[in-house]
């Protein structure tokens, strides 16, 4: 997908008239666009010029001066100068402390120099001056102008100040479809005048009006890099399965938000190009049932669907076998999965060949010998728990890249972790993005938090609560006992637990036997101990109770997920915050806020603009400027990159 405004913008553009010298000195400095340069803002600005007059009292100035008498006091390290002020006339003193050798010959008697520092005045001494610089020819040649100072490296500063008279017109700016009002503001901070350097210094740094212009490169740029990536490449397979009849056949009906992502789906696989969509939903929106409805989309090609944990592949392996009509053959994949017989599939295992028409496994996937012929989907699920590597290899395996013909399948993208809707914005420049906000149970879920004297009546709770044949899980910040943090850790609590409830089960999500654990408590199990590795995708219909410790240590969302695990099917569920810190604030509006898209713009106001990406795009903080609140700069930015592509 081509962007005329990245293309307006390169300095290999011949509009803008720049030198192989200087066109070969911004590649070796990383700078492609006049983009790039923009975002080299200066970290500030030194403006000298020369005294105009006497009553310019605490000002910087430069001022001409011949060198009288220079003294040097041993016992308390300065040096004292007296000089005269050739343009006007009288004697100013100048102090030096902690002077070195050298200083004597600089400031020796009868020479003229000119001097820049701050300009006072002594009640005994009269005009003064305190560590003075001596401005060598060049510097003087450049007072009365303003020098913009770079925080890089000398070579790149140099480069961008001779590329800035060429670049950095209005004219330009406009000409890469930089909204004029930003326009004027980028070219102040780049061809500044010294009404602009007075502002600077007297804010602290740039007003808003310039910050918002900065902002709107950097997510402008952004997206059209976004965009850029956004490949146009024909699909291995068009895809009309029937859906509608396996949605016939369900024993519940569908939310409207299932629906409209099915039918949009639907839609993508319809036509010859490849789609990616991303589908966000809040946890329990019932995610399985779209994903299967894909599948039979894409019948009689194959479906592959990428898990981050065996638990939660196991779990989608079961859901498939119970939803999916019979003729529809399955395969389970993990890294310990020896054995395939009993699977059916036409997948390729070493020299082994089952029938399969989909497969579902774990990273594992990435390292078996898979047939890789006939394949129309591939999926993965929780997908921000995968690197992007991770997902390009999922689809690069099932691509085809010949002489003659290129084709990739169609590729969809699951998460329970909703983001903000800015960042979603961003998403949609490079992937399709639908949300489902509607649940199929209605969870009524109560989140307290709770303190080390509300002890005993959490213990009663879930005394009462396993007495009636329901579950709880209590998570831990930690394995081991630590010295660092004031909370029992699993292996602390075991003992307690274990002397007061039967059927207690412990995971730490690093041991081996963690799926059977998870597997024996779901059946028999009254209390889980575990870290944060039930945050995803595990099922236990019957859990109603969780019991997070420390949880001003976790993000919101991840909270959010935990409080997932309860009430999936409509029971009645608790969560409390067992918490030792005394600022409650976030804990209590995150209590209070039980819908994932609300908790992601609460997450997203106390975590500003960190890496909320969680691995969508492995690139960190991608932003100096531009902050993920700035949404009327996004939708701006969004909307002229949209006109040119």
């Amino acid at each position: 997908m081509k962007n005329k405004i990245l293309e307006y913008a390169s300095l290999e553009n011949a509009y803008f008239g720049l030198t192989k010298n200087e066109l070969k000195s911004a590649q070796e400095n990383d700078l492609k666009s006049l983009f790039d340069v923009l975002l080299c803002a200066p970290k500030g600005y030194e403006y000298k010029e020369f005294l105009k007059s006497l009553d310019s009292i605490n000002s910087e100035v430069c001022v001409r001066v011949q060198i009288i008498e220079c003294k040097k006091n041993y016992a308390k390290s300065y040096m004292k100068i007296t000089a005269y002020m050739l343009d006007f006339s009288c004697n100013i003193e100048l102090i030096v402390f902690h002077p070195k050798p050298f200083m004597m010959h600089i400031f020796a008697p009868h020479k003229q120099c000119v001097i820049y520092g701050k300009l006072t005045h002594d009640r005994n001494a009269g005009l003064c001056m305190i560590q003075p610089k001596i401005l060598t020819e060049n510097a003087v040649q450049n007072i009365n102008t303003i020098d913009l100072k770079f925080k890089t490296t000398p070579s790149k500063t140099k480069t961008i100040k001779a590329l800035i008279p060429k670049l950095i017109t209005l004219e330009n700016l406009l000409y890469c479809k930089i909204p004029q009002h930003y326009a004027k503001e980028l070219v102040s901070i780049f061809v500044p005048d010294t009404k602009f350097v007075g502002e600077f210094k007297a804010n602290g740094g740039f007003t808003k009006k310039h910050t918002d212009s900065l902002k709107f490169i950097e997510i402008f740029r952004h997206i059209m890099l976004l965009q850029g990536k956004r490949l146009e490449c024909k699909a291995n397979f068009v895809c009309n399965g029937d859906y509608k009849a396996f949605i016939d056949s369900l024993p519940f009906k569908l939310t409207q938000g299932q629906n409209q992502a099915i039918q949009t789906i639907a839609n993508d696989l319809s036509q010859d190009l490849a789609s990616r969509r991303l589908i966000m939903g809040d946890v329990g929106c019932g995610k399985t049932i779209v994903i299967l409805s894909a599948v039979m989309m894409a019948y009689p090609k194959k479906s592959v669907l990428m898990a981050p944990t065996s638990v939660l592949a196991k779990q989608l392996y079961e859901e498939a076998k119970k939803f999916l009509p019979d003729f529809i053959k399955i395969a389970f994949v993990t890294g310990q999965t020896k054995d395939f017989k009993g699977q059916e599939s036409t997948t390729l295992f070493g020299n082994q060949k089952i029938p399969a028409d989909f497969i579902i496994g774990t990273q594992a996937l990435l390292y078996r010998d898979l047939d890789l012929s006939d394949c129309a989907l591939i999926m993965s699920d929780e997908q921000h728990r995968f690197g992007a590597n991770q997902r390009y290899k999922l689809e690069k395996m099932f691509s085809t890249n010949t002489f003659l013909t290129s084709s990739k399948p169609h590729s969809l993208q699951f998460s329970a972790t909703p983001i903000p809707r800015t960042m979603a914005m961003i998403n949609s420049q490079y992937i399709n993005v639908s949300t489902i906000t509607d649940l199929p149970f209605k969870k009524d879920i109560t989140t307290s938090i709770i303190h080390r004297n509300d002890f005993k009546t959490l213990l009663s709770h879930l005394k009462s609560e396993t007495d009636s044949k329901r579950q709880a899980i209590i998570v831990y910040p930690l394995i081991e006992e630590s010295e660092h943090i004031d909370y029992l850790s699993i292996a602390e609590g075991k003992e307690f637990w274990c002397k007061h409830f039967d059927n207690v089960y412990v995971t730490s999500g690093k041991d081996k036997q963690k799926e059977s654990i998870l597997e024996e408590f779901k059946q028999k199990g009254k209390i889980l101990l575990a870290t944060t590795v039930v945050e995803v995708g595990i099922s236990l219909p019957h859990l109603s109770t969780i019991v997070i410790v420390a949880p001003e240590r976790l993000g919101l969302a991840t909270l959010h997920q935990l409080r997932g695990r309860v009430s999936r099917n409509g029971l009645k569920g608790y969560c409390f915050l067992y918490t030792n810190a005394q600022n409650t604030q976030r804990l209590e509006k995150f209590a209070h806020t039980t819908n994932g898209f609300e908790i992601a713009e609460l997450d997203l106001h106390y975590r500003n603009s960190g890496d909320l990406l969680s691995g969508s795009r492995q690139s960190g903080n991608e932003f100096e400027f531009f902050d993920y609140k700035d949404k009327e700069i996004l939708e701006s930015a969004t909307q002229i990159a949209n006109e040119h592509i």
